[in-house]
């Protein structure tokens, strides 16, 4: 959206979502978005935060450009009408801290940010004439033509399933922007929308665009544990406010684990808890706020408050049972500091782009700045470009005269099921080589019955995320495979010893687009 409104002075826009235009990650987003605001922060304890939470993989330029920039992207989205919390003087914006920050920098609005940023950005959208909006319309796969004057092909458009209709639609453009999300809904427990199924690295790698990072998949510590609640995320902002986290006997532990103790980085928050959880046989451990006063609780974290209280927890008297849970993409589609790809003509933005910012391990609060700050850098680099693509020349429509409906969706429902099992049993949060192999074989058989399915059968956005979940799936157990090192993210009990080289893992497509844009690391 953020993009769509930035080309839209100059150019017209399709804006494509797969649901209503709000719905994705965004608008679960709980505790923030960071930036330096605070006179006593800076700009440089931001680069050093985010370096350190990396874990040695973070691209030093992209850090260094993008946070510079976040105080401007913020600015923007001011001007568009978020309204962010002030502090008790209403004279100056209410920042939290969070793990991994050595500062209080994370701007928020109570402890529905994203919802305030989705709803006021849509809101924008809606309004502006140059874009039209298509809501319920799945990407299938991207088209590509001849680049002329060039041995290389460049992206002009997209087979789209219009779930309205029923049917598949060609849209056609000079420039494609994916802005798809992650691919956490590979994974059996999840806080991400059942959307977040790896599309635009699917459709990207397919078409001969290179990914990176795969392996590294963030777990937030903390989601809420009951039978009736789905991916509700308990937002670390609770932690830094003062939350602790216990074990089912009330005694808190990560203090045996980290200095910081429950406002250390991610990662080691949730393999912590996944360690206990397993010695001690646990189902879930527990995070209490109660200790603080009830009016604090009730103005800082409204929404938690509100969603625990559905399932009868008073989070004012008593512990949260929470559970680690897939949260973060930190890998993606490779891309330079603009968001160009390996593809002319197409870019790629937020979580589904490898841009370096995150390196091993994302830094919490900076998705939303990079989803910001890369929007802003995108649309300047295609406006500079856009007047010398040429018109995109005839593609020929989608053909479904071969294909019938199935009357066995069952296998897409087992299939789904059974892909997300076992890559929580052998690809999660702690891993070893004999897991990832079992993954590897089995997603190979997988990947080959789905295929055959789509041949055969006319696609439904079921099939279309299963088939693209299938890809991811496959990328991240390869990248699994190929670090011989627990680095970040990626925790292996075959290597717990930190390289001491510090390198990306770039897979490269059979048919790899051709163009070298990776930035560098130092």
């Amino acid at each position: 959206m953020t993009i769509a409104l930035q080309l839209a002075a100059n150019h017209r826009v399709a804006l494509l979502s797969k649901d209503q235009l709000q719905t994705g990650s965004t608008q679960l987003a709980q505790g923030g978005i960071a930036a330096v605001f605070d006179p006593s922060d800076s700009i440089d304890a931001h680069v050093a935060d985010t370096l350190k939470a990396g874990a040695g993989l973070c691209h030093d330029n992209v850090v260094h450009s993008t946070l510079e920039r976040g105080p401007a992207a913020l600015q923007w989205l001011i001007d568009q009408g978020v309204e962010f919390s002030k502090d008790g003087s209403g004279d100056s914006f209410h920042l939290t801290k969070e793990g991994g920050h050595s500062h209080r920098r994370i701007l928020h609005t109570a402890d529905a940010t994203g919802q305030a940023i989705s709803g006021t950005l849509a809101n924008r959208a809606r309004e502006t004439p140059d874009i039209d909006i298509f809501e319920h319309h799945v990407v299938v796969d991207l088209t590509t033509q001849a680049d002329s004057g060039s041995r290389s092909l460049r992206c002009n458009g997209a087979y789209v399933l219009d779930k309205n209709r029923d049917r598949v639609c060609l849209f056609q453009a000079k420039i494609v922007v994916l802005a798809t999300g992650g691919a956490s809904k590979v994974y059996l427990y999840t806080s991400n929308p059942d959307g977040a199924s790896g599309d635009g690295i699917a459709v990207a790698w397919r078409k001969g665009c290179r990914v990176a990072n795969m392996e590294f998949n963030q777990f937030h510590p903390t989601c809420l544990f009951h039978p009736r609640a789905k991916s509700f995320l308990v937002s670390e902002a609770l932690r830094g406010e003062g939350a602790r986290l216990l074990l089912p006997d009330g005694s808190r532990f990560m203090h045996d684990f980290h200095a910081d103790a429950e406002l250390a980085p991610r990662d080691i928050v949730a393999r912590a808890i996944d360690h206990e959880m397993k010695r001690l046989g646990a189902d879930c451990v527990y995070l209490d706020i109660s200790h603080k006063p009830t009016e604090f609780i009730h103005n800082h974290f409204p929404t938690v408050t509100a969603r625990c209280l559905d399932f009868g927890i008073d989070i004012t008297k008593e512990p949260i049972p929470v559970v680690p849970a897939a949260h973060y993409t930190c890998g993606g589609i490779v891309t330079d500091i603009n968001g160009r790809t390996d593809l002319n003509n197409l870019y790629a933005i937020g979580e589904c782009a490898f841009t370096g910012l995150h390196g091993a391990n994302r830094m919490a609060s900076n998705s939303l700045l990079e989803c910001l700050v890369f929007a802003h850098s995108a649309a300047t680099s295609i406006c500079s470009e856009i007047s010398k693509v040429p018109a995109p020349s005839y593609t020929k429509a989608w053909d479904s005269s071969r294909v019938t409906y199935s009357d066995e969706d069952v296998v897409i429902s087992h299939n789904w099921d059974e892909l997300r099992r076992f890559m929580w049993d052998y690809v999660g949060i702690v891993r070893t080589r004999k897991r990832l192999e079992r993954a590897e074989h089995r997603i190979r058989l997988l990947h080959r019955e789905i295929q055959e399915y789509y041949r055969n059968y006319k696609v439904s956005r079921d099939l279309l995320e299963l088939r693209n979940l299938a890809v991811t799936a496959d990328l991240i157990i390869r990248s699994a495979l190929l670090r011989k090192e627990s680095r970040g993210l990626h925790y292996t009990l075959d290597h717990p010893e930190l390289s001491p080289v510090a390198k990306d893992t770039i897979l490269v497509p059979m048919n790899f687009a051709g163009q070298d844009i990776i930035v560098s690391k130092n």
